[in-house]
């Protein structure tokens, strides 16, 4: 027996009920606003707004909304470089996002982290990270870490199908396990498998195109995850945070979703993948699934959509002008927040 489950290579959406559907129309506002934000970002980059690198989450929504939702407040989360949508989800401004995105001192990370390195340790968000793999031995340790005092606080690890090919991927999954055989490894790691490690498809990384599988070598347990249906996704975070919580065992889960936009914005020509490929993707677009399930339970119409449209569409602008508004970091900032003092 191994620990996957491979019932299906995704699970279907279970049936909905009026009261998950009006308690979801804070989720669907937060993708519209998050869809808007990317987009936003991206014109940002090419008018030479934003330095360094841009990566946005444009089509994933639906994997950090699910599991986000799932948390309580003290629990805490890593991601990797695609990070935008995963702070506003947990409540940052996205005034505070954007200004970082431009390097300005009212920043979340006071114009230091930039694209790839938002941090929110306030609301639990322990950071972005821009070297692919990099913050799961961080994440891993910081479960352990959580546990090991007591309690029962859940860490969650977002990570990309690419980083899965790394030694630091599965290094801290095997002390994972035989820290979780003891209770001590609260953590779940989510593979957000948009089928690209930049331009590189999966079956081209990795015989074993079922990633979830991967976990198996280690007596994980993990599934897979129709990453592109809110409730789907929220259904199975809802029950393995639980169950993490529950045990301080580690348990995996592949997210299958499709990035719609390039890996990177410098991504232009994409030349990896077809446009037919990716127009067959955007007809399972997360915003549009979950505003059908809202439609028919009955708590979205036109009028509704369209406020929340509107509403989205005015924070975004809001974000850019406190952005372009904002002073930039003095010379001396250079110099703090780098070492810990005495």
């Amino acid at each position: 027996m191994t620990a996957s489950k491979r019932s299906g290579a995704v699970r279907s959406a279970a049936r909905i009920t009026e009261a998950d559907a009006a308690s979801s129309l804070e989720w669907y506002r937060l993708m519209v606003l998050a869809r808007r934000f990317e987009e936003e970002a991206e014109r940002a980059f090419r008018r030479g707004k934003i330095g360094g690198y841009l990566h946005v989450y444009t089509g994933q929504e639906a994997v950090a909304a699910g599991f986000l939702a799932a948390l309580r407040p003290d629990d805490i989360f890593f991601t990797a470089y695609r990070d935008h949508v995963h702070a506003i989800f947990r409540g940052t401004p996205p005034q505070a996002v954007m200004a970082e995105l431009y390097g300005k001192a009212t920043g979340i990370a006071k114009g230091k982290g930039g694209s790839m390195h938002l941090f929110d340790v306030g609301r639990g968000f322990y950071g972005g990270y821009g070297i692919v793999g990099a913050h799961i031995p961080l994440a891993t340790g910081a479960a352990y870490a959580l546990r090991y005092p007591g309690g029962d606080r859940v860490l969650l690890c977002f990570l990309g199908d690419g980083a899965m090919q790394s030694g630091s991927f599965h290094e801290p999954v095997n002390l994972a396990a035989l820290w979780g055989r003891e209770g001590l490894c609260p953590i779940v790691y989510i593979v957000e498998n948009n089928r690209y490690a930049m331009g590189t498809s999966v079956d081209r990384s990795t015989l074993v195109t079922n990633l979830a599988s991967h976990f198996d070598a280690y007596g994980i347990e993990n599934e897979q995850v129709d990453g592109q249906d809110f409730f789907t996704v929220k259904a199975a975070a809802d029950r393995i945070v639980a169950q993490v919580r529950q045990t301080g065992r580690p348990y995996a889960v592949e997210a299958i979703t499709y990035r719609f936009a390039a890996h990177g914005a410098a991504d232009l020509f994409q030349p990896y993948r077809t446009k037919e490929e990716v127009e067959a993707a955007r007809q399972r677009d997360p915003i549009q699934i979950l505003e059908r399930h809202l439609r028919v339970a009955g708590v979205l119409d036109d009028a509704r959509v369209g406020a929340i449209r509107a509403e989205a569409d005015a924070a975004v602008a809001a974000a850019l002008q406190f952005a372009e508004t904002s002073p930039e970091p003095p010379p001396d900032e250079l110099e703090r927040d780098v070492y810990g003092g005495d």
